[in-house]
This record gives structure tokens, C-alpha cells and sequence, in this order.
């Protein structure tokens, strides 16, 4: 069960026109419940319109500093997204989870980092880059794609950064709507991540890249790094929108699931159809199970299959060692044998 505190809005800052940061105040008895590492994300609550909706989204501040704050940016028909950038104020107050996510960086030294971004898949990046910059002597190397300098979100901080450590970081925007001095056009693709590795720094060797976007963006460069001779193991990603293809659906039979859930030391059973998703049903029997994105982007709803067997029809954030050991998301998961039991503590 995902543990909510609540958190006054201390400030709210207009990032782009349709971006919003929003700065939290901390009490002191809950400082160490919101220690972060860079990269990690918070999963908020709110009731809107008389519905619970919570979403994920990443910390842009380095852990270094005493701020926690998150970015949203409003899509299209977003509930959460368009309520927190029209309707939120400074005073309000959220519900949020302790922090948590995979997608991270502990800054070394001696480290030559590198990260291609598109649009609001700077919020963790950010992060990441204070962080090194910050703590050590390391250099990181930013490639940032948006359409115009009015969507960069923290264009002028970055600005900043790169003017206060001109020999660790480097920066470059890649712009698709518009031509800028210093910059480069069109989307991040497999020509623009070889510009930058194999000839901008051809002489530099890159020892972790960390890409946060688009899931075609991810892909290309991810392919083109390794291609480059960057190990598959040394590449980190985050998927802000979730692909709209699902995979091994051919697998998910008609049929029913005696299953199991391990949950705050509490086992609970039930029958559940193979067609629906272990989380959809674990909430509809009134398990508090944890949750956020629902789309298998974010990794809140891992749990550990125990006995028998479960498919995903989505994918983008367990490794083949995490499956290996039983885990799946369960926001993706179908049963496939008549009996199932699942574990929401032991991850």
C-alpha cells in the first residue's frame, strides 16, 4: 500500500504555456520520508470532479538542495495535468507518496554522462545534471529536443548551469519548428545522436546515457548508442507517454484465476478473469494496491508472481534479471494459469 502525506503548494512557477512547476513546502517531520535520489519521481493524489486520480511525475531538483519539486505538463484531455496547470495555487494542498523510481543517477567521479531529452523528459534529467554538477567533478553532456525556445522547459536555467560550469557541461538543443543560432533542427533522431558521439565527441568516452522522452525517440537512440559502442547495460530510460501497442496479447486467454494477493502482510483471494489485469482486479476487490500511471511507464505497481504465471502485454521498465525473478506490472499483467499468487511487499 502506497502511504499519501499531505503537502502544501508553496510555489507555482509558469514554466512554458502549458508547463507548470510546483514547489512543495516539507515539514520537518516528513525530511527524510522525501529524500530523493536524482531522477525519482513522486506519484500524486487528488480528487477531481469527485474521482481519485493520481499520476507520477519527476523531481526536478538535485537531492543536494532542501526543495522538492515536480513539473506537469497539461496534455490533451489530462485530468490531473489540466487541473494542475489551470486550476492549482499556491496554498493548495496534495496528497503525495514517498518518493521512488529506477530511472536514477548517484553522481561518480570521473564519469563522462550523456543525455538526450524531448520536451517534459527534461524534469528527471534536470535532476540528474545538478546533481553532478553539484557533487562532482564529472562531466555531462545534454541534448534537448522541443519544437521553439518558448516550449524548452527551463531554458534559462539550463542556460545558466551551462554558463556556471562551462568545462563539465555541455548543452545543445535541437529544435523541430523553428532555426536558432547554435542549434540544430528537427527532431533527436539516429543522425543527431551520431553528430554528437561520434563526431562533436568522437574523442570522449561516454560511460552511462540517459534518455527521457518519447518512446520512438528513446528507441533510435538507444539502438544508435549501442551501435556507437555504448553497452546496452550502460544505457537508462524513462518513457513519459506509453506506447498504444500492446504486445503478446495472443497469449491472454478466456477463462478464470484463483488468485492471491500478498499485501501489507494480508493475503487476499478471489477469482478474476484471465482478460483483465491483476491491479484492475486487485482494486476492484478493494485492495489498497499501489499505483500511479496505469500505463506501464512508471514502476509503482510492481509486484512478484510466486506461483503460477502472468503475461504483460507492455513492457518498458523491467529488466530480463527483474523478470527473471518473478516480477511483473502488474497494471499489465494477465494471469494465464487457473492459479496465481502474487506478492505486492517482497519487491
Amino acid at each position: 500500500m502506497s502511504t499519501f502525506y499531505k503537502l502544501t503548494i508553496q510555489q507555482i512557477i509558469k514554466e512554458t504555456k502549458d508547463a507548470v512547476s510546483i514547489l512543495f513546502n516539507v515539514p520537518d517531520n516528513l525530511k527524510d520520508t522525501f529524500q530523493f535520489m536524482a531522477g525519482q519521481y513522486l506519484t500524486l493524489k487528488a480528487t477531481i470532479k469527485g474521482e481519485e486520480v493520481r499520476r507520477a511525475y519527476s523531481i526536478c531538483t538535485s537531492p543536494q538542495i532542501n526543495r522538492l519539486k515536480v513539473v506537469v505538463k497539461a496534455v490533451e484531455n489530462g485530468k490531473f495535468s489540466t487541473f494542475a496547470t489551470t486550476e492549482l495555487k499556491e496554498g493548495d494542498v496534495l496528497e503525495a507518496a514517498a518518493p521512488e523510481g529506477k530511472f536514477i543517477l548517484t553522481p561518480q567521479e570521473g564519469k563522462n554522462y550523456i543525455a538526450f531529452a524531448a520536451g517534459s523528459g527534461i524534469t528527471p534529467i534536470l535532476s540528474m545534471i545538478t546533481s553532478v554538477l553539484q557533487d562532482t567533478s564529472s562531466t555531462f553532456t545534454l541534448v534537448y529536443g522541443n519544437r521553439s525556445i518558448a516550449d524548452t522547459i527551463f531554458y534559462n536555467d539550463l542556460n545558466l548551469l551551462q554558463q556556471e560550469y562551462p568545462k563539465q557541461f555541455n548543452l545543445h538543443y535541437v529544435y523541430s519548428r523553428e532555426r536558432q543560432d547554435n542549434t540544430l533542427f528537427g527532431r533527436v533522431d539516429k543522425g543527431h545522436v551520431n553528430y554528437f558521439v561520434k563526431n562533436l565527441y568522437k574523442e570522449t568516452t561516454f560511460d552511462a546515457a540517459f534518455l527521457c522522452g518519447p518512446e520512438a525517440m528513446i528507441n533510435i537512440a538507444s539502438e544508435t548508442l549501442q551501435e556507437s559502442g555504448l553497452d546496452k547495460s550502460a544505457i537508462y530510460f524513462e518513457l513519459f507517454t506509453a506506447s498504444t501497442t500492446e504486445e503478446n496479447t495472443d497469449q491472454i486467454k478466456e477463462g478464470n484465476t484463483e488468485i492471491t494477493v500478498l499485501l501489507d502482510d494480508e493475503e487476499t483471494s478471489f477469482t478474476m478473469k484471465q482478460t483483465d489485469t491483476i491491479l484492475a482486479a486487485s482494486l476492484r476487490n478493494k485492495l489498497d494496491a499501489p499505483y500511479s500511471c496505469q500505463g506501464g511507464v512508471c514502476s509503482s505497481c510492481i509486484a512478484k508472481v510466486t506461483e503460477g504465471k502472468a503475461i504483460m502485454t507492455k513492457n518498458s521498465v523491467l529488466t530480463d534479471a527483474e523478470l527473471e525473478e518473478g516480477l511483473v506490472l502488474t497494471c499489465q499483467a494477465h494471469p494465464t494459469t487457473q492459479k496465481v499468487v502474487v506478492d505486492f511487499d517482497d519487491v
